[in-house]
């Protein structure tokens, strides 16, 4: 779902092999950061079991990845830009893989983490490098269009396949083989471009806005941090206090940078278009769903229903490969009907999906729990997602055309990650009332009632004390997964809001015209 394309000054390759190496590779490298975006929430819940980590741990090991990917992504296109993209195409290749090796080997839940963020950085180097690569290699539209629909085709795959392979690992080898994955992956991409990967950069670059990657880091990092951490700390702990403070100070203090550069990182002219800026705020609401749902339904499958890693993996297959294979078909809705219509009733099914996960309880078949979600949410976000890119490139002109479509890409990334951090808050709240209410039914043992009200930030991994008898257990077992699937319930209506708003927004601000084929980029309103 990652699109960005790129004005490259370079010059392309006459040699068909040359393009056919570059796909090779910029496919590999791309995989390497999907598997990494999706394969480690399956992974989760073993990590928590066996590094002892508590649940704001197994968020920090999805965050503090997304937080670096997410504000750093637009300069690490701009440092392709100005120093050469296959430069730092490699770079972030080789620091990827040095990077996933750390994650791989780390001895605790605090090593993962910074080994994540660091996985980060190396994301938002190799990320916008790769279509940009694609883009000044191939000479003409309609190859560089099929190039890119190459790519975009495989790398669905992978998004497809990713979790489930994943999951195979997590229960065959280990959990550490999700990261160690990416070493011949990074040895592919290697090989194949050094020798037959051309140079490019862009002449007119702009100027590189480390300011604004510093205020965007610090600002998302310690709202973040606040979030997660307001739960189990408290809402008036003068840590908690301190980093939501800093947090949105650092956020105003990015936008009020953006608005003086000359060329800044993020552009804020670009959200003169109403179709732009409802692009973006659909994309903001409808991907915050999107992650913040995926990420808890493993813990769900798991802890609770008992799936194996693997059967979590593939529960939302489905959806995915609804994605890729109706993508081709809905593409063209923007075109026919214009793109409002499609951006309305893409997030009203997603919104449906999302409330039909509520359903299920404790047990039952698959086919008949989360399957008819999954394939309701597919069909949703087919509708959506190609609607929705199509908007976000016809809302501005070409030249602004790779600028767009990195900032959207951000957005999206930014989605996520604080929809995990403030889902985090509703799972975590619900799940501590929800137990509660249950322990004052079957009235433990103080003792036992206080090591459990001990784990309430472990949710669903909570265990049970020693010492209870068989059937006591059996019922503080019942009490904690009801309370998780309660809690998990509470999410999924949270993020069902987010779709049907994300609708709304769309309705107020996406131009409902049908693009005009003789003027396809639109202007700036």
């Amino acid at each position: 779902m990652d699109h960005q394309t790129t004005s490259a000054t370079a010059a392309p390759s006459d040699d068909p092999s040359t393009g056919r190496w570059v796909l090779v590779a910029t496919i590999l490298a791309s995989s390497m950061v999907f598997i990494d975006g999706s394969v480690v929430n399956v992974a989760l819940p073993t990590l928590q079991r066996e590094l002892n980590a508590s649940a704001a741990d197994a968020q920090w090991v999805v965050e503090s990845y997304a937080l670096f990917l997410a504000a750093l992504i637009l300069v690490g296109g701009s440092l392709g830009d100005h120093f050469g993209r296959k430069r730092i195409f490699l770079i972030g290749t080789v620091l990827f893989a040095a990077t996933s090796i750390w994650c791989g080997l780390a001895p605790d839940a605090g090593s993962l983490i910074t080994a994540r963020a660091a996985q980060g950085v190396a994301g938002a180097l190799l990320t916008p490098a790769s279509l940009a690569i694609i883009s000044a290699t191939f000479s003409d539209d309609e190859q560089r269009g099929r190039a890119i629909g190459t790519w975009s085709g495989f790398t669905a795959i992978t998004a497809a396949f990713g979790p489930v392979l994943g999951g195979f690992l997590v229960e065959q080898a280990s959990w550490r083989w999700v990261f160690f994955i990416n070493i011949p992956l990074a040895i592919g991409v290697i090989v194949v471009a050094l020798p037959r990967m051309p140079e490019s950069r862009d002449a007119e670059a702009r100027r590189l806005d480390f300011g604004g990657a510093a205020l965007a880091t610090v600002g998302l990092g310690a709202l973040v941090f606040g979030l997660i951490e307001a739960p189990v700390a408290g809402w008036t702990d003068p840590l908690v206090l301190t980093s939501l403070v800093v947090g949105v100070l650092g956020l105003v203090a990015f936008v009020a940078l953006e608005a003086k550069l000359h060329e800044p990182m993020l552009p804020l002219g670009l959200f003169r278009s109403h179709t732009f800026s409802g692009a973006n705020i659909l994309t903001l609401l409808l991907y915050g769903a999107f992650g913040g749902a995926l990420f808890f339904l493993p813990f769900n499958l798991i802890q609770v229903q008992g799936y194996s890693s693997t059967g979590a993996g593939a529960a939302f297959l489905p959806a995915i490969l609804l994605l890729f294979l109706l993508s081709r078909f809905t593409g063209g809705l923007a075109g026919r009907v214009g793109a409002k219509l499609p951006l309305i009733v893409g997030p009203v099914i997603v919104a449906a999906a999302l409330l039909m996960m509520t359903l299920p309880g404790i047990g039952g078949s698959y086919w008949t729990t989360f399957f008819p979600a999954a394939v309701v949410f597919g069909v949703g976000m087919a509708i959506t997602v190609p609607t929705l890119t199509t908007a976000v490139m016809n809302a501005v002109s070409q030249q602004q055309a790779g600028i767009a479509s990195g900032t959207n890409n951000a957005v999206s990334r930014t989605a996520s990650l604080l929809a995990i951090a403030v889902f985090g808050v509703i799972v975590t709240t619900s799940f501590g009332s929800s137990l509660d209410d249950r322990l004052d039914r079957l009235d433990p043992a103080p003792e036992v009632r206080s090591a459990l009200g001990a784990q309430r930030g472990d949710w669903a991994a909570a265990v049970i004390p020693a010492g209870t008898t068989p059937e006591q257990a059996a019922a503080l077992d019942r009490a904690v997964d009801e309370s998780f699937v309660s809690a998990f319930r509470l999410a999924m209506v949270a993020a069902a809001v987010m779709a049907l708003l994300s609708a709304v927004a769309a309705a107020l601000l996406i131009d409902g015209r049908r693009p005009d084929k003789h003027d396809v980029t639109g202007t700036l309103a």
